[in-house]
């Protein structure tokens, strides 16, 4: 008896692997997992108290989502993404961001078809990718984790279904400037194929940053398709709540996707969602200070280590990637962190980065307090390591 080869040729999910080691390293401080540092709105845990006391509750509900949360998912869109609905769109409800995802390469992508993926690249996305049998596509990026159109337009062939963007950037923080976002999108729309837009960190930008969604771009409807989530700005990671806005050809193929892994989203989540929304994206910003706060500072102490690595000062998310000037393997590297100095990050490897040694660095789940002394462990650890 064996597990399939498909499977078994998918890399490790690799956050579960390193909060394994920080759990039987107790002490360890973790910089590992990208979540934030605050829960849900009042009101979202008052809706999620409140469930169940209805029959209806109970009950499958539609499966592309809540007509209220939907309603006001559709308002949201309209005035802060500058993307309102209309008869050439459809937005559907997900089981957090991945799923959308995976819902989408269900509808645009058949074995041996090609996706391209900037790098470094998310890993759930090159999981999604091999697990269908499709090809991920990689290509690098610039210096300042910046995407270089000409390498995109090279990588397309006839095989090529659709490029993928993440901006705000996991695991960079790197924010793509709307110019290069509307010349990728202009890119996908001439030849033929989609643009893959994930804005998971969307209200998450600093240092002046703004961030563009190009489903808002005239004209953008029939080949973007935009992934976002509560998960990050509304600290609803575990509520597993995303949606997703795709070209209305696609909808049967998205629900069938949806209906046969989910049927529907997690009804007490979607309710919980409506209390979110309700709230609106000020609930995010009003922790976006503190947040500034811990960013700066681990700026500060990784200044530290400029001698043994690389520190792109990126403007999004709450990430930093840390290119290692020596070629050791980031895996073992992060085991000896761990172990030896009680600090955990997650292997740059994960990301699709095979020619150098990185760490992504993740500051979104920290107090001040916990973040000095997080980086400085993982400042004293590089050093020694490095010597």
């Amino acid at each position: 008896m064996r597990a399939s080869r498909r499977m078994q040729a998918i890399q490790d999910p690799v956050i579960p692997v390193v909060n394994e080691l920080v759990r039987t390293h107790p002490g360890t401080l973790s910089l590992g997992q990208g979540m934030s540092f605050f829960g849900p709105p009042p009101g979202a845990l008052a809706r999620a108290r409140a469930f169940g006391s209805e029959p209806g509750h109970h009950k499958y509900t539609p499966g592309q989502g809540l007509e209220e949360l939907r309603d006001l998912i559709a308002r949201k869109l309209g005035a802060e993404n500058g993307t309102p609905l209309g008869p050439d769109r459809a937005l559907v409800v997900t089981a957090g961001g991945n799923m959308a995802f995976l819902n989408a390469l269900f509808a645009i992508a058949d074995p041996g078809d090609e996706v391209v993926l900037p790098l470094p690249c998310y890993f759930n996305h090159e999981m999604a990718l091999r697990m269908l049998d499709c090809v991920p596509v990689t290509v690098p990026t610039d210096g300042n984790h910046q995407l270089d159109l000409d390498r995109i337009e090279a990588a397309l062939t006839p095989r090529t279904r659709a490029v993928v963007t993440i901006s705000p950037n996991n695991p960079t923080g790197a924010v793509y400037p709307e110019a290069a976002l509307r010349a990728v999108n202009r890119l996908c729309r001439d030849r033929g194929i989609y643009h893959i837009s994930d804005e998971a960190y969307e209200n998450f930008v600093h240092d002046g940053a703004s961030h563009f969604s190009p489903a808002s771009i005239p004209g953008s409807q029939a080949h973007t398709i935009a992934l976002y989530s509560l998960s990050k700005a509304y600290g609803f990671a575990s509520w597993r709540i995303g949606y997703m806005v795709f070209p209305a050809h696609l909808y049967m193929s998205v629900m069938k996707a949806q209906d046969t892994n989910l049927i529907c989203p997690p009804a007490i989540s979607q309710h919980a969602a409506i209390g979110a929304l309700e709230a609106g994206s000020a609930y995010c910003r009003g922790h976006l200070p503190a947040l500034r706060r811990v960013r700066s500072l681990v700026l500060d102490e990784l200044r530290a280590l400029e001698a043994v690595c690389d520190i792109p000062r990126t403007q999004g998310a709450f990430y930093f990637f840390l290119r290692v000037h020596r070629p050791l393997d980031a895996m073992g590297l992060v085991e000896r962190l761990i172990r030896e100095h009680g600090v955990a990050v997650v292997p740059g490897n994960a990301f699709g980065v095979a020619d150098a040694c990185t760490l992504r660095v993740s500051y979104g789940m920290l107090t001040e307090a916990t973040a000095r002394e997080g980086i400085r462990r993982l400042a004293r650890g590089l050093r020694c390591l490095l010597a």
